[in-house]
């Protein structure tokens, strides 16, 4: 069977409501909406933000943020409701209590709705940034913030700085001999019931096709011959664009662990990996929020 040209995406890469990138540039806009008490603040407290429900996040009203919060705009929601973010750093306490505690894009980002799910990743990258990088990596010197959240200037020597994205490759590898076999990894710092996807990031100068190859390469020992786009997903942890590959062994037999990042590399029989999926067998998948996952479960319906 023909693989679609890409993969359905994981709930984090979804869009919801509307970015208005346009509007960054107004003048007070921040003031103007936390003003308005009809607008709706995500509240990021490290990686965590707060839960309505289990499949919910919880919206404040700009009145209801606690005081020393670094804020950006998100945009608006479907019915023009302008959305902020008030990021805090990480702490032992919970920042106010909501109704069902606080989660990570990990743990919240496979059940939440699509619009939450776009909103916390975009505040959940934008706002580590904002907490991480309040210096000018040129002098030194500390920065001003502009745009609404989503820029720096520097004072002292004029240079303007922007969140920064790293892109990664995320690779799952097809048999060349038979298709359904699925191969993957199991990464040493995990525990060795786990396996994944292939993954690493983009080298200065290098296309993603080259990145596939190489990182596939010097994890499992595999040649990749076609290489298939499947979709991308922004994953902050800390910074990555993930791009997902389908890629065919060229010689299955070929397939060994690095010994070092990759502790053991295994190819999987499509009913062994319907099992995993469902929460049995002797192995454990990505979680479903992220793109990993999303490219085994997709491989994995095409025949099932």
């Amino acid at each position: 069977m023909t693989a679609p040209d890409s993969t359905s995406p994981s709930p984090p890469t979804r869009s919801g409501g509307h970015r208005a990138a346009e509007e960054r540039l107004t003048p007070g806009l921040i003031d103007k909406a936390r003003a308005d008490a009809a607008t709706r603040v995500l509240v990021i407290a490290g990686d965590t933000a707060p839960l309505a429900a289990p499949d919910a996040l919880l919206w404040r009203a700009p009145a209801e943020v606690p005081d020393e919060a670094e804020w950006a705009f998100l945009g608006r929601a479907p019915d023009g409701v302008a959305l902020l973010a008030a990021v805090f750093a990480a702490r032992e306490d919970e920042l106010f209590t909501a109704p069902a505690g606080w989660a990570g894009l990990r743990t919240a980002g496979a059940v939440i709705s699509a619009d939450d799910a776009a909103a916390f990743v975009e505040a959940l990258s934008l706002g580590r940034w904002l907490l991480d990088a309040p210096y000018c990596p040129a002098c030194g010197s500390l920065t001003l913030l502009g745009d609404a959240g989503w820029s720096r200037r520097c004072p002292s020597c004029g240079r303007q700085h922007f969140p920064r994205t790293d892109p990664a490759v995320i690779v799952a590898i097809t048999s060349t001999d038979d298709p359904d076999l699925l191969l993957l990894g199991s990464n040493a710092l995990w525990g060795a019931d786990r396996f994944s996807c292939f993954a690493g990031f983009v080298e200065a100068g290098e296309s993603l096709e080259s990145a596939v190859r190489r990182e596939v390469a010097e994890e499992s020992g595999i040649e990749v011959g076609a290489v298939a786009y499947r979709g991308s997903q922004p994953w902050p942890y800390p910074r990555s664009l993930m791009v997902g590959f389908l890629a065919e062994a060229v010689d299955d037999t070929a397939a060994r662990a690095d010994g070092e990042e990759i502790a053991a590399v295994r190819w999987f029989t499509r009913d062994e990996i319907g099992q995993a999926l469902a929460g049995e067998g002797d192995i454990v998948l990505p979680g479903r929020a992220s793109i990993a996952h999303r490219l085994i479960a997709d491989w994995h319906a095409e025949r099932a």
